[in-house]
């Protein structure tokens, strides 16, 4: 389990590569306060990452899917002329996860039941079980507060925050709230799973 997790999160490398665009964009901004250049600093360390990537042969995947966040940002900054923008897609990407959760927790048609569903072949069979739905509905609990922390934390920042003090809380802050905060919730459903009482009824026999 242990290597799937570091698989689907593109071990410390894709940790690593997920976090320097982030990191050269506040650093440049807070020492030069030029947007333009920190744009551009942030944008091609990504591309620059893919590339390697790509001559080395090996997954591009968390680095496209980081170099599109990026890309996001750079244009809601650039539009605005506020550097502040560049974290306001994250943010609102996170508040829609969340918000998608907490409807599916209502609801009681919990998101993890329906990866668990994925997973089985019946996208909808362990919703018979009001067992699985309850576990499923912890599960979802856990899979949704990184998203409220990071939305909690980083929101009133973006809101109220100004000038470099705010840009460079909002880039500390997606850096340790990013990987950091997600592996410790997958680590706290794994810890739910292995207590051993997931309550999964045998097949009836034919």
């Amino acid at each position: 389990m242990r290597a799937q997790l570091a698989k689907a999160f593109g071990g410390v490398r894709g940790i690593i590569e997920a976090a320097v665009p982030t990191i050269a964009f506040t650093v440049s901004w807070i020492t030069t306060e030029d947007l333009k250049l920190s744009l551009i600093i942030s944008v091609a360390l990504a591309v620059v990452l893919l590339a390697v990537r790509i001559v080395q042969r090996s997954t591009p995947q968390f680095v496209i899917n980081s170099l599109i966040g990026i890309a996001i940002g750079a244009f809601f900054a650039s539009r605005t002329g506020d550097a502040k923008d560049y974290f306001l897609p994250g943010i609102l990407w996170n508040a829609a996860y969340m918000l998608a959760m907490l409807v599916s927790i209502v609801t009681r048609w919990p998101v993890v039941g329906f990866l668990i569903g994925s997973v089985t072949g019946d996208p909808t069979a362990w919703h018979k079980d009001q067992g699985i739905v309850r576990l499923c509905t912890r599960l979802t609990w856990l899979l949704m507060l990184p998203c409220a922390v990071r939305v909690a934390v980083q929101g009133p920042v973006y809101l109220f925050g100004g000038g470099d003090q705010a840009v460079a809380a909002l880039g500390f802050a997606k850096i340790v709230m990013g990987w950091p905060l997600q592996v410790a919730a997958f680590a706290a459903m794994l810890w739910v799973l292995g207590r051993g009482r997931t309550p999964v009824k045998p097949a009836a026999p034919a």
